[in-house]
């Protein structure tokens, strides 16, 4: 059946998620993003992390599956070698796609898979009741940590600009209009696109606030080379000083692991006719 892509309506169940939660914002960026592409909901594929972000699996209407903790990524490239023709999107926090999956993170960007990440960075554990995460600030206490947690942070911008990803970006979820446009230009980029947004908690973080944020982000300034590989490892270097910038860091092309696949050159997997093809050779028996 053909749809008005001008009238689709990507809106699942009622989100569960707190009064203020940042994934709101987040869910109506991605829902902005995908309108402004024309594309319905059977032409997008999404995969969600277990956590408050993965609870998103619900509340946007496309065709989406709920993976393990931590393997959202790992289950995003078979799709992607499945059917490389559709837009492929990752959701997940920041402990999903940093710490438990921080190996599949690093392997998608090294490989440059053709996949549009979204990080929900809010520092803890939200749907475990706020224990840290991989980007909490060194010190910080919560139930996991009451003494205060004793690793220095990962810092997510560095760690997809030196693992190889092509698209790096940083969004605020109180800047909704440009992280629809970020999300919007990681998925029409070629190659591993990584947009890490900022995403208060405003149940169990009340340090990286709304206010705080405000405070201290900026966007990038306008004579900034996002082909400059040197100039996004300088900004991306900010975090430190409790600054954080908000804008398309770095953009490089080369090709994608799909690119890399014969098997992909003429079709995708999923177009084959595998069922004829098994009677075919089932014939070959008789």
């Amino acid at each position: 059946m053909d749809i008005n892509p001008s009238s689709l309506d990507f809106t699942g169940y009622t989100p569960t998620w707190c009064a203020g939660c940042g994934n709101w914002g987040i869910g109506k960026g991605i829902e902005l993003a995908l309108k402004k592409q024309q594309l319905s909901p059977d032409r997008v594929i999404m995969l969600f992390d277990i956590g408050c972000s993965g609870n998103m699996n619900d509340f946007i209407n496309a065709y989406a599956m709920h993976t393990l903790h931590g393997r959202a990524l790992a289950t995003a490239v078979g799709v992607k070698i499945a059917n490389h023709k559709l837009p492929v999107l990752v959701t997940g926090g920041d402990g999903a796609l940093y710490g438990e999956g921080g190996n599949h993170f690093l392997h998608a960007c090294r490989g440059n898979h053709d996949l549009t990440v979204i990080v929900h960075d809010n520092s803890v554990y939200g749907l475990t009741t706020g224990q840290v995460s991989p980007t909490a600030s060194k010190g910080k206490k919560s139930r996991s940590t009451p003494s205060g947690i004793i690793e220095q942070p990962v810092n997510p911008l560095l760690l997809a600009l030196t693992q190889g990803a092509t698209f790096v970006a940083q969004g605020f979820t109180a800047q909704l209009p440009q992280l629809a446009e970020l999300i919007t230009a990681g998925m029409q980029h070629k190659g591993l696109s990584i947009i890490n947004v900022l995403q208060p908690c405003v149940t169990f973080n009340k340090e990286n606030t709304y206010a705080y944020y405000i405070k201290n982000t900026y966007k990038l300034p306008e004579d900034h080379d996002k082909s400059n590989f040197s100039q996004a490892l300088e900004q991306a270097q900010s975090v430190f000083k409790e600054r954080f910038p908000l804008g398309i860091l770095y953009e490089t092309t080369r090709p994608t692991y799909q690119d890399e696949l014969p098997q992909l050159a003429s079709e995708a997997l999923a177009e084959r006719g595998r069922f004829e093809k098994s009677v075919s050779l089932l014939d070959n028996f008789k």
